[in-house]
């Protein structure tokens, strides 16, 4: 830890002190979750024609169910998914918090079947999926709700005579990503959206013709204070952690999704859980 990141995080811990006893304990703890925040995008791209105007995509990450996120609060969820009216679902990633753990699956499949999405629903591992012994146990519940893996895979989405590509990789710290094979005979003049659930991958992604990742992982940090902003946040969500960033003169643009629910700590603090809704327009 270098000194300036030593000096943030001290003064942070003492700002979190000071809110705690002043009642913002309460409020991170039980209010803020609670806040679900939609966040638009229009994203512009001449790689892609009119057919594809106002094509809408949900994007909903690490709901981290099981850990004070319960089945009442998914169904709510999924409701307002659909509410959304999209017509591309993405999930990337950290479905349950302790898979091995977890005992509401049919309630869970249930509630992920109700969410629609006439170009399909599609999803990615996160680490969280992988860890305590997830990998199949949360495979074989998105399979049962219709979800489409993509795991180092991609696929085409076509909407009368134009298509853009959907890819995915395998998750950064326990799966085994390859971007290569994501991508392999996917047409790079066709409009490519990745999924990757550690938004700091997107340092490799940007070597390869990729114009959007989506990511999750971070949670925003999950609690951030003015003028310090997030006090921590996992390996590979160090670099990219919350919002839009654009690499490389806008060669890549990269959206962090803060993620629905909470992992470690049950807190939110000036990081409000959200959905993003990606609306497609031809720049052209």
């Amino acid at each position: 830890m270098n000194r300036r990141t030593f000096i943030k995080k001290g003064l942070g811990s003492i700002v979190g002190l000071v809110g705690l006893s002043s009642g913002t304990y309460y409020y991170a703890r039980n209010i803020e979750p609670n806040m679900l925040h939609i966040q638009q995008e229009t994203i512009f791209s001449n790689k892609f024609s009119a057919a594809f105007n106002n094509f809408r995509i949900v994007q909903f990450s690490d709901t981290h169910a099981g850990f004070h996120y319960s089945m009442e609060d998914i169904n709510a969820l999924m409701q307002q998914i659909n509410a959304l009216k999209p017509d591309l679902i993405v999930f990337t990633g950290d479905l349950v918090d302790a898979p091995n753990q977890y005992n509401w699956y049919p309630n869970l499949i249930e509630a992920l079947t109700s969410i629609n999405a006439e170009y399909g629903k599609y999803w990615i591992y996160g680490n969280h999926d992988h860890g305590g012994y997830g990998t199949d146990i949360i495979h074989d519940v998105m399979e049962r709700s219709n979800f489409t893996l993509l795991k180092n895979s991609h696929v085409a989405i076509q909407k009368e005579n134009d298509r853009i590509i959907i890819a995915g990789i395998d998750d950064m710290m326990l799966g085994n990503p390859n971007i290569q094979q994501a991508l392999h005979s996917a047409n790079p003049e066709l409009f490519i959206i990745l999924l990757a659930h550690a938004p700091d991958y997107a340092d490799t992604t940007v070597k390869y013709p990729v114009d959007i990742q989506l990511s999750g992982h971070s949670h925003g940090g999950q609690v951030r204070f003015p003028f310090i902003g997030h006090l921590y946040t996992p390996a590979y969500a160090e670099k990219f952690v919350q919002g839009k960033y654009s690499l490389k003169n806008d060669k890549l643009i990269v959206y962090v999704n803060k993620g629905i629910g909470t992992t470690r700590l049950p807190y939110r603090f000036l990081c409000k859980p959200e959905l993003h809704v990606y609306t497609l327009q031809n720049k052209g």
